[in-house]
């Protein structure tokens, strides 16, 4: 799939969704966190292509990784909103800037 149709197509199936209907999806290790500064759709299709070279970094970083239990009670407590896009077997998650 060309680049500019994978942004459309990750674009399209990004959507606002409760922490606590992710919670499935952090549950079976497959909920990634992204940094609210960084731009999801970017991050995702940087996924979808597997560039390491552009996610090592924001990894390391603890700007882009599977999300923690602490994370993950943060985000059930303050009953958090998240923006979510499936990179199948992973869905990217990242807070809500309200």
């Amino acid at each position: 799939m060309s680049e500019p149709l994978l942004h459309e197509k990750l674009n399209t199936e990004t959507a606002r969704i409760g922490w606590r209907e992710l919670q499935p999806h952090f549950a079976r290790g497959a909920a990634v966190y992204v940094a609210p500064d960084l731009d999801l759709i970017e991050v995702a299709r940087q996924m979808a292509a597997d560039d390491t070279a552009a996610l090592k970094p924001l990894m390391d970083a603890g700007r882009f990784d599977v999300v923690s239990e602490t994370q993950a009670q943060q985000f059930f407590d303050e009953d958090r909103d998240m923006w979510a896009v499936v990179v199948a077997p992973w869905v990217l998650v990242q807070p809500c800037r309200d």
